[in-house]
C-alpha cells in the first residue's frame, strides 16, 4: 500500500507545485489548506487552521499519515520578513511535528529558506553549503532557523525521521505580482516601462516547477537534516530581467539602474547543490530559462495581455 502524506499549505505558493510531484513519487496524498479546498482532485482535501492546535491535532488523528510535509507559513509578500505571524507559525508547526511523532509519523520535511544563513560568512562568491554558519538576519530566518533546530531534537528524541529543505530564489504560478519576475513581466506585457536597480547582485533562480519535484525527491528520501533545494545556478538579477525583456520582444523597456538598490545587499547568493544531486539523486535540469519565458507566456494568457496590450502570441519569444 502507498504511504499516506499529509502536505500543509498545499493551496501556497510552494505548496501547489508539490502535489504532481508527491503523486508521482506514489503516496497517497492528503492536503490542507486553512481556505476553502478546491474541488476534489487526485488527493484528499481537508480544511484546517494550522495555528489552533487543537484542530491541527484533530487533523493528524483523523488523516494518520506516516510523512509529513510541513510547507505552511506566514509568507505575505512586503511584510513576512518581520511580522509578528513568524513567532505564532515557529510555535504551530512544532506543536504539529511532535504532536504528528506521538502518532506514529514516520518523517517529516520541514521547508526551510536560505535566510537562515549568515549573510557574511567567508568567500560569499562560492556556492553556499549546507554546513555555512547560520546566522539570520530577519525574524522570519530566526524563526526558520529555530524550527529547523527544534525538529532536529525532535528527530533525536523520536523514532522520526526529519529532513529540513533550505530554498534559494523562487518564481512561478502564483507568485505575488510585486515581486521581480512578474512584475517585470507584467509591465513588459503592458508595454511599459520596467524600472529596476542595477541587477548586479547574483542569485540562485529556479520555478517552483522544479523546486516541487526536488522536494517531492526529498520526502521520498531517508536523507536527514539540512538540504539546499536549488537550481545552484548563479545568475546575475540583470540576466534574469534581460530574458524576460528579449522573451517579450521589448528589451528597451527593461531600465536597469533606474532605481537604487537596497543597502547591504548581499553580493551572491548561489546554492551548494551537492547533497540534493548525490544523496537525494535528484538530477533534473532547471532550466531556469525556459522557465523564465514558460512564466511570461502563462502571466500574458492568464490576465488577458496578450493581444490586448497589443503583443501577439507570435511576437512572445518562448
Amino acid at each position: 500500500m502507498p504511504e499516506r502524506l499529509l502536505l500543509t499549505g498545499a493551496s501556497g505558493f510552494v505548496g501547489r507545485a508539490l502535489v504532481a510531484p508527491l503523486l508521482a513519487q506514489g503516496f497517497e496524498l492528503h492536503a490542507v489548506s486553512h481556505r476553502a479546498p478546491p474541488p476534489a482532485t487526485a488527493i484528499r482535501w481537508h480544511r484546517a487552521d494550522l495555528l489552533d492546535e487543537v484542530a491541527a491535532r484533530a487533523l493528524l488523528r483523523d488523516v494518520r499519515p506516516a510523512v509529513l510535509v510541513h510547507a505552511a507559513w506566514y509568507v505575505e509578500h512586503g511584510r513576512f520578513w518581520t511580522a509578528p505571524e513568524n513567532a505564532a507559525w515557529l510555535a504551530a508547526s512544532e506543536a504539529l511535528a511532535a504532536d504528528f511523532a506521538e502518532l506514529g509519523g514516520r518523517r517529516i520535511l520541514g521547508i526551510g529558506s536560505c535566510a537562515e544563513y549568515a549573510d557574511a560568512a567567508g568567500e560569499d562568491a562560492l556556492p553556499w553549503p549546507e554546513s555555512r554558519p547560520i546566522g539570520p538576519g530577519t525574524p522570519y530566518g530566526r524563526a526558520k532557523a529555530e524550527l529547523a533546530e527544534r525538529l532536529a531534537h525532535l528527530g533525536e528524541r523520536r523514532p522520526v525521521s526529519v529532513a529540513w529543505a533550505r530554498l534559494f530564489h523562487l518564481f512561478g504560478e502564483g507568485e505575488p505580482q510585486g515581486k521581480l519576475v512578474p512584475s517585470v513581466a507584467l509591465a513588459l506585457l503592458a508595454g511599459r516601462e520596467a524600472p529596476c536597480a542595477s541587477g548586479r547582485p547574483v542569485r540562485d533562480f529556479a520555478a517552483t516547477r522544479f523546486i516541487g519535484g526536488a522536494l517531492a525527491a526529498v520526502a521520498a528520501s531517508g536523507v536527514t537534516g539540512p538540504v539546499n533545494v536549488a537550481s545552484g545556478e548563479g545568475r546575475t538579477i540583470a540576466e534574469v530581467v534581460r530574458i524576460l525583456g528579449e522573451a517579450a520582444g521589448r528589451p528597451g523597456l527593461v531600465r536597469l539602474g533606474a532605481l537604487p538598490d537596497r543597502p547591504g545587499e548581499v553580493p551572491c547568493m548561489v546554492a551548494d547543490v551537492t547533497r540534493l544531486r548525490r544523496q537525494i539523486g535528484f538530477t533534473a535540469a532547471p532550466g531556469v530559462e525556459a522557465d523564465l519565458r514558460a512564466m511570461l507566456r502563462h502571466l500574458g494568457e492568464n490576465r488577458g495581455m496578450v493581444g490586448a496590450a497589443g503583443i501577439e502570441p507570435a511576437t512572445l519569444r518562448v
